[in-house]
C-alpha cells in the first residue's frame, strides 16, 4: 500500500484499507489516508487500454458536468498504477448511498431517465475519436434451441447438488417453467438483420453504480464495460434492474416517466424503444448466468438476485403489452 501511494503526490500516508463487500467484477477498497479518503479499485481483468479509455472517458464527462469521479493522476500523470502484474487505480472518495428504483418518486424516475440520456449524447461527443475495439461486434439473439440445451444441463446439475437446499428447488422450478415458456415463444426470436442503432454506452448503469446524496445522483461508478452497443437496451436493462420488485413485477408507473425523459433528452423515437423491450425481453428470456455461476462455476454470489430476475421473466412475458407501453408511450 505504501508503495502504491507513493506514486501520488499528496495522497498522505495509509490509515486504514477496508474492502468493500460489493461489486463482483473488480475489487474495492476504502482507503484512508493522512491526507483524505480514497476508493481503490482492482481491475482483475488488467486490460491496461481498456481501462485507460474508461478513465480518458470520465474525466472528458466531468467537464461537461457530468457526476463522475475520474481517477487520481500519478506524479508522471497516469491513472493506472501496475504493481505486480496488477492493474489500480485511485479515485477520490465520494459519500453517497445508493438507491433502487423502490425508494425513487416518479419525478427522481423521470430525473434518472435525463441523467442516463446524458449519459448517452455526452459519450457520444467525448468518443468521436475512439476506436471502437473488435469484440464490440453485434452478437446475435440468443438460439432457443441452445437454451434448451443449457437448461437440461443446469436441471441435472441442481437436481444433483447436496445437499439441496431452497435455492436448489427454486431454481429447478424455474428452469422447468422457463422451458415451458420457451417452447411457447420460440417464434418471437427477434429477426436477424435489422440492426439497432448502437453508440457509446456505460455498459452497466445499475443501482450499485449510482450513488446519491440526498435526493440526486452524486457519481455514476464503474465504467468496466464502457462499449459500443444498442444504447436503447441499456436504457430497457436499466430500468429492469431499478424498477424491479422483490416478486419479480416492474414499477410501471416509474418506468414510464423514466422511458419519456430518457427519449427526450437522447431523441430515441417510441418504435426504437419498443424494439429495444422486446430485444431485451428476449435475451432475459433466455438468460442464466446467475445459475451458470452457481452450479457451473461454483460461484455464489449472484444467487441473492436470482428469485426477483427469474421471476421478472416470467412476468415480463405474462404483461409484455403494457410492459412495451410504458417504455414506448
Amino acid at each position: 500500500m505504501c508503495a502504491l501511494l507513493r506514486r501520488y503526490e499528496g495522497a498522505g500516508e495509509p490509515l486504514s484499507c477496508e474492502r468493500l463487500a460489493q461489486g463482483l467484477l473488480n475489487r474495492g477498497y476504502h482507503l484512508a489516508t493522512t491526507r483524505g479518503r480514497y476508493f481503490l479499485k482492482h481491475h482483475l481483468d488488467g486490460d491496461r487500454a481498456a481501462i485507460a479509455r474508461q478513465h480518458g472517458a470520465t474525466a472528458r464527462l466531468a467537464v461537461l458536468g457530468l457526476p463522475v469521479a475520474p481517477p487520481v493522476a500519478d506524479a508522471e500523470g497516469r491513472t493506472v498504477a501496475v504493481i505486480g502484474g496488477r492493474c489500480y487505480a485511485l479515485h477520490p472518495w465520494v459519500d453517497g448511498r445508493h438507491r433502487g428504483g423502490g425508494e425513487l418518486t416518479a419525478a427522481q424516475s423521470r430525473r434518472l431517465g435525463s441523467l442516463l440520456g446524458l449519459v448517452h449524447t455526452c459519450l457520444e461527443r467525448v468518443m468521436q475519436q475512439s476506436a471502437v475495439p473488435e469484440a464490440e461486434a453485434r452478437v446475435e439473439s440468443a438460439d432457443p434451441s441452445d437454451t434448451f440445451e443449457l437448461i437440461e444441463e443446469l436441471l441435472a446439475l441442481a437436481r444433483a447438488r447436496r445437499p439441496r437446499d431452497a435455492f436448489d428447488e427454486l431454481a429447478e422450478h424455474r428452469l422447468v417453467e422457463r422451458r415451458a415458456l420457451l417452447e411457447r415463444h420460440a417464434h418471437r426470436r427477434p429477426e436477424a438483420g435489422a440492426e439497432p442503432a448502437t453508440g457509446w454506452v456505460h455498459g452497466d448503469f445499475h443501482p450499485l453504480n449510482l450513488l446519491y446524496r440526498g435526493a440526486e445522483p452524486a457519481a455514476i461508478l464503474d465504467w468496466d464495460r464502457l462499449g459500443v452497443q444498442p444504447r436503447a437496451e441499456e436504457a430497457v436493462r436499466a430500468a429492469a434492474i431499478f424498477f424491479v420488485g422483490p416478486r419479480g413485477t416492474l414499477e410501471l408507473s416509474k418506468v414510464r416517466p423514466y422511458a419519456r425523459a430518457y427519449r427526450r433528452a437522447t431523441g430515441a423515437a417510441p418504435e426504437e424503444l419498443a424494439a429495444a423491450v422486446h430485444r431485451v425481453w428476449w435475451e432475459r428470456l433466455n438468460d442464466f448466468w446467475m445459475l451458470r455461476w452457481r452450479y457451473q462455476l461454483r460461484d455464489g454470489r449472484a444467487d441473492p438476485q436470482f428469485p426477483a430476475a427469474a421471476a421478472l421473466s416470467v412476468w415480463w412475458t405474462r404483461e409484455y403489452e403494457a410492459v412495451r407501453d410504458a417504455f414506448a408511450d
